[in-house]
């Protein structure tokens, strides 16, 4: 557990800096088709719906090739 756990914070530190240093690299996050962006008067709501099936495959994807 205490492995994975340092891996997560790992990978999370990555995303971080590559949010802070290279955000061109991470513009496609929530312009795909299938992200709603509901905008009325005083209230937005974003929910990426691709956005987040396409992070889902990638991640199990590569826990996959991790575990063997």
């Amino acid at each position: 557990m205490g492995k994975w756990l340092i891996i997560a914070g790992a990978v999370i530190m990555l995303v971080g800096l590559v949010m802070l240093y290279a955000p061109w690299l991470l513009n496609w996050f929530g312009k795909l088709p299938g992200d709603l962006r509901i905008e009325s008067g005083r209230s937005r709501v974003f929910i990426p719906f691709t956005s987040m099936i396409i992070i889902s495959l990638v991640l199990t994807v590569i826990i996959n090739l991790l575990r063997r």
